[in-house]
């Protein structure tokens, strides 16, 4: 993920005065692993409906099936 998009998501909030050379990047690392294993799960979703290619349904059957993704629930 672009390190410069994500310090301009960070500070988007008013509260944040500086960030440090660290944080963008762990940030975008900790993306990376939430990406993943969100479409893990999807793939899995997919698979059980015997596809290869993970639709909108499988991301949402997704979050819905783990505690973990229950803040996506709204979305």
């Amino acid at each position: 993920l672009p390190l410069a998009r994500i310090k301009k998501v960070m500070k988007s909030d008013e509260a944040v005065k500086m960030i440090s050379t660290e944080a963008p990047m762990l940030l975008a690392r900790a993306c990376e692993i939430f990406i993943a294993d969100l479409t893990s799960r999807a793939y899995t979703v997919a698979e059980e409906s015997r596809r290869k290619m993970i639709t909108k349904q499988d991301v949402m059957a997704a979050t819905t099936q783990t505690d973990m993704f229950d803040f996506l629930l709204d979305i």
